[in-house]
């Protein structure tokens, strides 16, 4: 079984206490996290028993490839993906397509988290894989999240559509503005959404239910790919679970 090296003070931290992944080593470097964040995740790894090495920025460099560890890397097994079977009984889904910037796919799945969409479907091709730069730039949601990267876009949509799913697709020349379908409350919900520089799939766009724009004031063209998600996820997320 391969590793991977996970990086950043937030990331360790959810990956710790998400418990999803099997850990074999924390190591710390002489700076990045200092007082009672490092004091925290410190004891957390003690109470999980992770074995903690002190070490150098070269040591840690050398571990993750980069420069972005704050001081901190845990060595983890793979990211563990959901498949498209144990997904598809949600009433919310989101499938990522033709978003090829690891940093852009980790904020929508940093929003994704927060706005409630807990499942996750990327695209097996033209989407990067959950990655430890993925895992940094969603801050760690990934490890809350059941994702799934075992089907095309077009193969998810295909098998999605006969089970009731509203098709909605997030395109900047999209005729339907975001905010009137988010008055509808659609029961269940798969969003598309994708890249600055290709867009959702025109397979998708000509089955799609609705295509849906964000409605702009401002001179600029197009809102980041990322921010845009981030919009619609929160005007389509699910509504709060009422206590029994």
């Amino acid at each position: 079984m391969t590793t991977e090296y996970i990086y950043g003070i937030n990331p360790a931290f959810e990956v710790v206490r998400a418990r999803r992944r099997a850990i074999s080593a924390a190591y710390w470097g002489p700076s990045g996290a200092t007082g009672s964040r490092r004091r925290k995740l410190t004891e957390l790894l003690n109470a999980t028993k992770v074995p903690v090495t002190a070490t150098d920025k070269r040591r840690l460099f050398d571990l993750c490839r980069t420069t972005e560890h704050q001081g901190i890397v845990l060595e983890v097994e793979p990211y563990p993906y959901a498949s498209l079977e144990d997904l598809q009984a949600a009433d919310r889904l989101l499938l990522i397509d033709n978003v090829e910037d690891p940093q852009n796919v980790g904020a929508i799945l940093r929003s994704a988290e927060i706005f409630g969409w807990h499942n996750v479907l990327l695209a097996n091709r033209g989407v990067p894989e959950i990655y430890p730069s993925v895992v940094k730039a969603a801050s760690g949601a990934t490890e809350y999240l059941r994702i799934a990267r075992d089907h095309t876009a077009n193969e998810y949509v295909k098998a999605l559509l006969p089970m009731g799913f509203t098709l909605v697709a997030l395109d900047a020349r999209g005729k339907e503005d975001l905010r009137h379908l988010s008055e509808r409350k659609a029961k269940k919900i798969l969003l598309v959404i994708g890249g600055e520089h290709r867009a959702v799939g025109q397979h998708i766009l000509n089955q799609a239910h609705h295509l849906v724009s964000i409605p702009q004031q401002g001179r600029v063209t197009s809102l980041n790919a990322s921010v845009a998600a981030g919009i619609a996820l929160f005007m389509l997320q699910p509504q709060p679970q009422k206590p029994d």
